[in-house]
């Protein structure tokens, strides 16, 4: 039996892990997942509201540690200081990359998770934003840097996953290049449709 809440968090976590990984999500109980962590049923909703929490558990936290890193970098365009953001915040899906790769392929073939993660890619997103609002960045711009760093956050963290040999770090230099390379290859007059 897991001796204090973090390590009955761990073990849970785990447990659905591999239960949504070896017979999907749908097809796993509350109770297996807790018989699995060796605990039970009660200590599962002691930790988390339902199935779907156990893999967006960090969210909070990672939510929170972006606006404060949003707050926190140095002055420049709303994309570099996303980017000086989510290169600090990266770390936590670092430290966490044995659960980081297998939560991801559980989400991808998971609707009702797949849905659960776009809401709260949403949110995280409004975070952001708001934090660049706070910044003095005008709302229409704060909230198309936010949308746009995210996806370039989750685009860099989906081939960190797919090619381990490059640190997330690498990956998120590599995907806001990519962007500037994207916005910078027609110049805006030519990018307009004309009516």
């Amino acid at each position: 039996m897991p001796r204090s809440g973090i390590e009955a968090r761990r073990r849970l976590q785990q447990a659905a892990l591999e239960l949504y990984r070896d017979h999907g999500f749908d097809q796993t109980t509350t109770a297996q997942i807790a018989a699995r962590a060796g605990v039970n049923e009660r200590t599962f909703f002691r930790h988390f509201p339902d199935k779907r929490e156990v893999l967006f558990d960090g969210e909070a936290g990672l939510r929170a540690a972006l606006m404060q890193e949003v707050a926190d970098a140095p002055n420049g365009q709303p994309l570099d200081i996303l980017l000086c953001a989510f290169r600090k915040a990266g770390r936590i899906l670092e430290d966490n990359r044995p659960f980081s790769e297998p939560r991801l392929a559980v989400i991808a073939r998971t609707p009702a998770l797949r849905e659960r993660d776009l809401a709260k890619a949403a949110s995280i997103t409004e975070a952001v934003a708001q934090a660049l609002r706070q910044r003095d960045v005008p709302d229409r711009l704060a909230g198309l840097a936010a949308q746009t760093g995210w996806a370039a956050f989750h685009h860099a963290a989906q081939a960190w996953i797919d090619d381990p040999s490059q640190s997330l770090d690498a990956h998120l230099l590599q995907a806001f290049d990519d962007l500037r390379a994207l916005s910078a290859t027609v110049p805006p007059t030519q990018a307009r449709p004309q009516s």
